[in-house]
């Protein structure tokens, strides 16, 4: 026997039937998500648990419904109550506030913001059809829109900023840099990762390679990160031009954005203009050869690109028919050693 009396068939039923509800009301999860992120309610939380209707006059909102949202939160793993109406923050809901080490409010708000959940709701037709759900819902691709946008677009690089932080701390610890001069960062953003090894590794000197409106706060990053005399930010479009005085080429978190025809342009582009000697360093999701539950943020963002950009993630054995069609060879892979993302470490066929 088991829940309330029931015999254990019909319990097991029931925990199924709950299981899929649950995953069925997953949006309604990012919605609350999203008007606790936009309203800073962890910044107002910290490490105390506070009463919701102190929380709704600090924040401005009707308290009914903002202590019914805390509560659907932490039904969901966000927040706690520990009584009635006072709420506190799990270690999961912490990473909500904006002075953590490891937040991720500015993810939570772009990947739960109008913005893309519109965009989601065409992954119907996508299915049916192949195209881009961003540009059916929107009119225009998805860089088009977030160029247009200066405010989301400053809030867009501040989460992809957060998403880096914990892989660029494990290059740096993961990667032999003794033998590396110049680290060249293609498509490197703000400059996470390029600050993160030379604050890690003092003898090296970086380039981070970008559009000008993706390197538009990397001289900022470097220069907060006390690195600005070892580093410059390069603005260029890697399909036509790259620079080639590095030894060390990273392409982090990029491949996932192309489609397998400018994936493979990308690397063309690499293999025409890298020096001979150099080494490629890809960093990024690999996926298993089959989907696994334990990969499921992997395949959120192998559907997020599909729907968002046209990218894809790629598992090892499509990484590495990738690179040797483009005169690369695979010299390791090494899964997870970036944290959540893998290295693979490439060199032009023929040079080594």
């Amino acid at each position: 026997m088991s829940i309330s009396g029931l015999d254990t068939a019909t319990t097991d039923r029931l925990r199924l039937r709950t299981a899929l509800i649950e995953r069925i009301g997953g949006y309604m999860t990012s919605h609350a998500l999203a008007v606790v992120a936009d309203l800073g309610f962890a910044d107002l939380i910290k490490d105390e648990v506070r009463d919701s209707g102190e929380l709704a006059a600090e924040l401005g909102t009707h308290e009914p419904s903002l202590r019914r949202v805390l509560r659907l939160l932490a039904a969901t793993g966000i927040t706690t109550e520990p009584e009635p109406g006072r709420f506190g923050l799990t270690p999961v809901g912490a990473l909500l506030r904006s002075d953590s080490p490891d937040s991720l409010r500015a993810f939570t708000r772009v990947f739960c913001s109008p913005m893309w959940l519109t965009a989601w709701q065409g992954l119907g037709s996508a299915v049916a059809t192949g195209d881009l759900a961003f540009d059916r819902a929107k009119g225009s691709d998805f860089y088009t829109a977030l160029a247009a946008d200066p405010e989301f677009s400053a809030l867009f690089h501040d989460a992809m900023s957060e998403e880096s932080r914990v892989a660029a701390a494990r290059v740096a610890a993961a990667y032999d840099f003794s033998g590396v001069s110049r680290v060249v960062d293609l498509g490197g953003g703000d400059g996470t990762l390029i600050a993160a090894l030379l604050t890690a590794h003092p003898h090296l000197r970086g380039t981070v390679f970008d559009s000008p409106n993706g390197i538009a706060d990397a001289a900022g990053v470097l220069e907060k990160a006390g690195v600005a005399d070892r580093a410059e930010a390069r603005p260029g479009d890697f399909f036509q031009d790259i620079p080639q005085d590095g030894d060390l080429y990273i392409i982090k978190s990029v491949f996932q954005d192309w489609n397998d025809e400018d994936a493979l342009a990308l690397l063309r582009s690499c293999r025409d203009r890298l020096p001979a000697s150099a080494t490629l360093l890809v960093v990024g999701t690999v996926l298993p050869e089959t989907a696994h539950p334990d990969q499921a943020v992997a395949y959120f963002t192998d559907v997020n690109m599909m729907v968002m950009a046209g990218g894809r993630e790629r598992t090892e054995s499509e990484f590495r028919e990738m690179l040797a069609s483009t005169g690369f060879t695979v010299e390791s892979v090494r899964i997870g050693a970036a944290g959540p993302l893998s290295m693979i470490r490439a060199t032009l066929t023929g040079t080594r």
